[in-house]
């Protein structure tokens, strides 16, 4: 398993985690619906990996920026540091893990 397929389904768990635990204290529907789409296609994009497509690798790496930036928002929004910190702050590790990836090349090792 490479750094790409750990990276996408590690941050696709802690995402879809999230958005339950969001649901959970603030009964946020919107929590429940994007932690579960973004952290389902981080960990689709894991598998998708693990069968050999490289496009995976892309597709996680997207993801991934797209939260960052949506969290970032969030947080200059409410200027409040849980939850969008935590999620930037992971958002910003896996990036840099995916697109190093990327830079070593699209050639997924299994």
């Amino acid at each position: 398993m490479n750094l790409g397929i750990a990276t996408a389904i590690a941050y696709g768990i802690l995402t879809f985690v999230g958005g339950l635990i969001g649901y959970a204290k603030a009964q946020s529907q919107a929590s429940l619906i994007s932690g579960s789409l973004s952290g389902l296609l981080l960990i689709f994009s894991g598998i998708v990996q693990l069968q050999g497509q490289s496009w995976g690798l892309i597709l996680a790496t997207v993801v991934a920026a797209v939260l960052v930036i949506v969290f970032i928002a969030r947080l200059v929004k409410t200027r409040k540091l849980m939850p969008a910190g935590l999620m930037i702050a992971g958002g910003l590790v896996s990036l840099a893990l995916l697109v190093y990836q990327l830079s070593t090349g699209l050639e997924p090792t299994v």
